[in-house]
């Protein structure tokens, strides 16, 4: 059996997408003990990364072993009891998941929709938590299926007045766009390893605040071959034991309980992604991924693509256009991966085949990735007889672009 070989790829998708090479360095360190004093003083300090990505002050900012699936479930499931209104409010694909994940729980879940490609005005939200009046409100910030960002900034301040708890999967905006968590009064927010922070995927930041981590730990259950007898018992405990938010709390806080065999190098590539991305300043990069965005918009208009869905409401991190007539989605997909190394993403749901999803995200959001990736893009898909479309217009829009504005 040969060794293993990858080939090198550009991943102009919504993730997952290229690690930093620095991130890829830090993993390869030394394998720690899990309560080795080196590393639980790495643990505290990702600790105070992840509260710095988050703009909160919250205590409870750790991560959660597993995909961002993991991290959005530990939420849910920790949260939510059988027979919990949840309200989920759904633009795209995941919307759906968390109803998923919700219902799983054990909750009663109500929805409110928009088409894809729109996303949900924040007063109609507040108006079904009134008519609802759910326990939990759960909602995509970013839903990459559609790449439309779903305003939040005033739905946390409606849910605490009305003694709602707030569940924001942010996995996608996540240090590619500002979540000021204590600004916008969000009770818990999942974020992303591998999309704008470029960190393999297996592990996700959380954050959570004291009302969100009172109200789980009224659920709280130690497992038994590390109960003391300090620890009480009850009868509606949190159902997952690995996804046990409350758990967690113990294992990540000052007491270490040995909940399970950390993921000593996951933690090691989250920390220096993290570091990475407060040296570069939360601001400036939600910038820089907003910078390199606009470039991709002027770009593939200029090569004759339709941008898709409401404007005013894109995630910075993502473009969506229509695909041409007379173009197969996969197959286009397929070949331009194979013939140039080059991945871009169709989309789910009712715009399947019908859209392409282009992600400018983390360590791919730098000029020269976007402006090779628009030459080959633009040339090849005219070579496969897709009408009024101009390669020489979409890389000099995109060359232009980048001449006259600065980051």
């Amino acid at each position: 059996m040969a060794s293993l070989k990858i080939n090198r790829r550009l991943i102009m998708t919504p993730g997952p997408v290229a690690v930093d090479p620095r991130v890829s360095q830090a993993m390869s360190n030394s394998i720690l003990g899990q309560f080795d004093p080196d590393f639980t003083d790495i643990m505290n300090e990702t600790m105070e990364l992840i509260r710095a990505s988050f703009k909160t002050k919250n205590k409870w900012s750790f991560p959660v072993d597993g995909t961002s699936r993991a991290g959005i479930e530990a939420v849910i499931a920790s949260i939510v009891e059988p027979g919990d209104k949840v309200l989920v409010p759904i633009i795209g694909r995941f919307g759906y998941l968390v109803t998923e994940l919700a219902e799983r729980a054990g909750g009663i879940v109500h929805t409110i929709e928009a088409p894809m490609g729109e996303v949900i005005p924040q007063e109609d939200i507040i108006q079904k938590l009134d008519e609802i009046e759910p326990k939990v409100l759960a909602i995509i910030h970013g839903e990459t299926s559609s790449g439309r960002l779903q305003p939040i900034d005033k739905i946390g301040h409606a849910a605490k007045e009305r003694g709602v708890y707030t569940v924001v999967d942010a996995v996608a905006t996540y240090l590619g766009q500002d979540i000021p968590v204590d600004e916008w009064a969000l009770d818990a927010v999942i974020g992303g390893a591998q999309k704008c922070l470029s960190v393999p995927s297996g592990i996700t930041p959380i954050t959570f605040n004291e009302r969100f981590s009172e109200a789980i730990n009224k659920r709280k259950r130690v497992e038994k071959g590390i109960r003391t007898s300090d620890d009480k018992a009850t009868s509606h405990f949190i159902t997952s034991n690995y996804l046990d938010l409350t758990q967690l709390q113990d294992y990540w806080g000052e007491r270490r309980l040995n909940h399970h065999t950390e993921a000593t190098v996951n933690v090691y590539g989250l920390y220096e992604g993290l570091k990475l991305a407060i040296d570069e300043g939360v601001e400036q990069r939600a910038r820089r991924h907003s910078y390199h965005h606009e470039a991709m918009k002027k770009a593939v208009t200029a090569l004759g693509l339709e941008i898709f869905g409401d404007e005013n409401h894109e995630m910075q991190m993502v473009v969506c256009v229509k695909i041409p007539d007379g173009i197969n989605d996969a197959e286009f997909r397929t070949e331009l991966l194979s013939r140039f190394g080059i991945e871009i993403a169709g989309t789910f749901g009712s715009v399947a085949g019908q859209i392409w999803r282009i992600g400018t995200m983390g360590y791919v959001a730098e000029k020269q990735n976007l402006l090779n990736f628009i030459t080959a893009f633009g040339v090849f898909l005219q070579s496969k007889g897709a009408e009024n479309i101009d390669p020489a217009a979409g890389l000099e829009a995109m060359s232009n672009y980048y001449d006259e504005h600065e980051l």
